[in-house]
């Protein structure tokens, strides 16, 4: 993880994180007693940059990502467009996009300080994840569109059958 943290950080992008299940996963591997971490599909790695809103320039970060640590599924967002994609108001920051994660089990970010230390930002909290609670975010409680997605997300991705100690809350 620090490899992936200490990559991600070389390309001195504005607010960035490293986020959703590559920090959620982590905690439910080791509160479920798993010597080997669980695959993740993709690692995500999100900015905050309002100058530059084009998927291009994510996509030239995912290959200079690709160029360093070839084996890793990157997938890198500008946070600053994606409220475009999401169709709704414009975030004001990464750590305001991640409290508007679906769950507040994924609403997590990891990043590294100037000295290399490990900074954590869970605007939800960290309660749900270590208790292993699965839980919409209030902005998912909010609307009953998002409450959909909330519930169809719990279908496709199956976590109990990787964690069977989640007590996973629908909606």
């Amino acid at each position: 993880m620090m490899e992936i943290l200490k990559t991600v950080k070389v390309l001195n992008l504005s607010d960035w994180w490293v986020c959703a299940g590559f920090v959620r996963s982590k905690i439910w591997d080791v509160l479920h007693g798993f010597r080997v971490r669980t695959p993740i599909p993709d690692i995500d790695v999100i900015y905050f940059d309002s100058t530059i809103i084009n998927e291009l320039e994510e996509k030239k970060n995912e290959g200079r990502l690709k160029y360093l640590l070839p084996t890793i599924p990157w997938s890198v967002k500008n946070e600053a467009r994606m409220h475009i994609r999401n169709n709704i108001d414009p975030y004001s920051s990464s750590v305001d996009a991640i409290s508007k994660f679906p769950e507040t089990a994924t609403a997590l970010g990891v990043k590294l300080d100037e000295r290399d230390k490990v900074i954590l930002t869970a605007p939800c909290g960290i309660s749900d994840v270590v208790n292993l609670e699965v839980k919409p975010t209030p902005y998912f409680l909010e609307n009953k569109e998002l409450s959909f997605i909330y519930n169809q997300r719990i279908l496709t991705k199956n976590w109990e059958a990787t964690w069977n100690k989640l007590n996973i809350h629908r909606i």
